[in-house]
Parts: structure tokens; C-alpha cells; sequence
């Protein structure tokens, strides 16, 4: 990473989506001293959006791409991830860790503000304690129907110690191009936090890299929700590069694909449902992707489990 901070890093990309608002869809504007760019809340946002979207989330420190791809016989995009440093770029800032309730306003939040946040639990531990940051700045991307306020902005600013004027908040619904972009592009994310779930030492990843596809823009945020989870949970195909031993990489390849929880085989909106909408009743080790592979760098071994399911993914994007 340099000298630059997770969210120097991200302010690039932030300030060149806001220079870019009008050919993305988007509107970038100002709310009490805070940068706001409006992805597709009031705006018909974009692919291109997106794409700077998952950027930064993960600080700059991946890409993100679109490829051609097929569901059944529908042709779709795919979001593709490539990611250089995924303990700092997944976890430290892409991870949507922050549940953000502020009166009637409600968002998930990600994005290296998290790391200047830094009371999440996750920061608690050891390896993740380190990427905790007091920057000058805060960069965040909202995942919520709603743009911020004076009052949402003023509780960032409080919780990061951002000072006047250097906090920017990216915002995209679900239910919009860009926020769909933005989340499919977690397929990285998902099987490094999966692999925290399961006590792995993720410091022993040292690349990954993602493809999941794009679904239909659905009606509403909780249909999207459930299209956009689906992508990942059995459409989403990860590589990841690591170092060490392989019986523990072997081991916990077999536990890594969403394949491996109760909750499996059947659209994430059904079982969403089942639990009242409550993502912690939900089986932790859902989140996940439809198909792992691990390379141990240090041995040349690759380790392979769980398969794409096209049909569930018919039947969450079209049925």
C-alpha cells in the first residue's frame, strides 16, 4: 500500500466518479461539507458507476471488470475482481460490516471509512487492528434507497473523526445498475470472510480473484437483495492464491463453497423469508461462492470444491 492510507487510496476513485457523475448517470453534490454522489437514488446510475463503485470498496487495491456471460440462454454480463492485497482490501474495507441506523435512515456500509470507524469487532483482533485508520479523510459507499442528510452526515463525521469537508459517501440502491455491480463484485470478499468464519489465517492469502454474474435490475431492494446474493452464492466461481501447507489449504477448500450450508439450494429470497428478513438467523456459512479454488504458491498444488447451480440462478433472475 505505500504511503497512502485505505482511504487516500479510495478518495482517488471517489473524486473521479464525481468528475465523471454526469457521462456515469450519476449527480454528484454537496451535503453539509460532505462529497455525495448519487450512483442511483434519483439517478439512472450506470455499469461504469458500479465498476468505480467496487473500486472503492476495496480502497483501489483491486480491479473490477465486465466480461460477456450466459445464464440458461440469457446473455449477461459478469463482474470480475481482481484483487492484490485481500486482507486489506476485503476485509478492512469492501466487507459491508457497518449496519448503519440513524433515526429513519438506514444503510449498509462499506468502504475504508470502516477502518477509520474501527469498532466493528473485527477490528478488535490482532491482524485486522493494524488497518485501523485516523487519515484525515473517509470514503464510504452506502448501499440504501436514501441519500444522506445533514443529521446522517453529521453522525459520519462524528464516528470516522473525518474533519469538515473530507468525508465522501457514495450511494447506490440494490435496485440500481451500479449498486448491482457493486455488490455482485464481493465474490473475493465473500470466500475470504467465509474463510475467517471458519478461523483459517486469511493473512496466508495473498491474491484472489472473482467472477460472478450480473443479474436483471430487480423491482425493488429486497427482490435485488436476493438476485444479487444468489449471483455469488451459486453463480460465483473464486481463485485464490496462498502460501504455506496444503493439507490446511486442502481442508478448508472443502469447506469453503456455499454448497457446504443447510441453507442451501433454493433461491436466497425464499430462505430470507423463512427467517423474517434477519440475516443473522441465516446460516453464517452461506456467504459464500458457488465454487472455490485455492493455488498454494509455495507448492504448486491446487485444491478445487463446489460447482456452479445454473438452475437456481434461472430461477432467482427470471422465474
Amino acid at each position: 500500500m505505500g504511503v497512502l492510507s485505505l482511504n487516500d487510496r479510495a478518495l482517488v476513485v471517489a473524486h473521479e466518479l464525481g468528475a465523471r457523475a454526469g457521462e456515469l448517470g450519476c449527480e454528484a453534490q454537496r451535503v453539509a461539507l460532505a462529497s455525495v454522489v448519487d450512483c442511483g437514488v434519483n439517478t439512472p446510475g450506470s455499469l461504469g458507476a458500479g465498476l468505480l463503485l467496487a473500486r472503492a470498496c476495496m480502497a483501489d487495491l483491486g480491479t473490477a471488470s465486465l466480461s460477456p456471460g450466459r445464464v440458461g440462454d440469457v446473455p449477461l454480463p459478469y463482474v470480475n475482481v481482481s484483487v492484490s492485497a485481500p486482507v486489506a482490501a476485503c476485509m478492512a474495507s469492501q466487507y459491508a460490516g457497518w449496519q448503519i441506523s440513524i433515526g429513519k435512515y438506514f444503510a449498509m456500509g462499506s468502504g475504508p471509512m470502516r477502518a477509520c470507524y474501527g469498532k466493528e469487532p473485527l477490528f478488535d483482533e490482532p491482524l485486522m487492528s493494524r488497518f485501523k485508520e485516523k487519515p484525515g479523510k473517509a470514503v464510504g459507499v452506502l448501499e440504501t434507497g436514501k441519500l444522506p442528510d445533514k443529521e446522517v452526515i453529521d453522525w459520519f463525521y462524528d464516528r470516522t473523526e473525518a474533519p469538515p469537508g473530507k468525508l465522501a459517501l457514495l450511494v447506490a440502491p440494490t435496485a440500481s445498475l451500479a449498486g448491482g455491480v457493486q455488490v455482485v463484485a464481493r465474490s473475493v470478499e465473500t470466500a475470504l470472510h467465509k474463510l475467517h468464519t471458519l478461523e483459517f489465517d486469511i493473512s496466508r492469502i495473498v491474491g484472489g480473484y472473482g467472477s460472478a454474474p450480473l443479474p436483471p435490475v430487480a423491482k425493488d431492494d429486497l427482490a435485488a437483495i436476493g438476485r444479487t446474493n444468489d449471483a455469488v452464492l451459486y453463480g460465483g466461481a473464486v481463485t485464490l492464491f496462498a502460501t504455506g501447507d496444503d493439507e490446511s489449504l486442502e481442508a478448508v477448500t472443502q469447506r469453503l463453497p456455499s454448497s457446504t450450508s443447510s441453507d442451501y439450494v433454493r433461491p436466497f429470497c425464499e430462505g430470507f423469508k423463512q427467517y423474517s428478513y434477519d440475516f443473522y438467523k441465516l446460516d453464517p456459512l452461506l456467504f459464500s461462492p458457488a465454487q472455490v479454488c485455492i493455488q498454494n504458491l509455495t507448492t504448486g498444488r491446487t485444491f478445487v470444491a463446489g460447482s456452479i447451480n445454473e438452475d437456481v440462478l434461472i430461477e432467482s433472475f427470471f422465474g
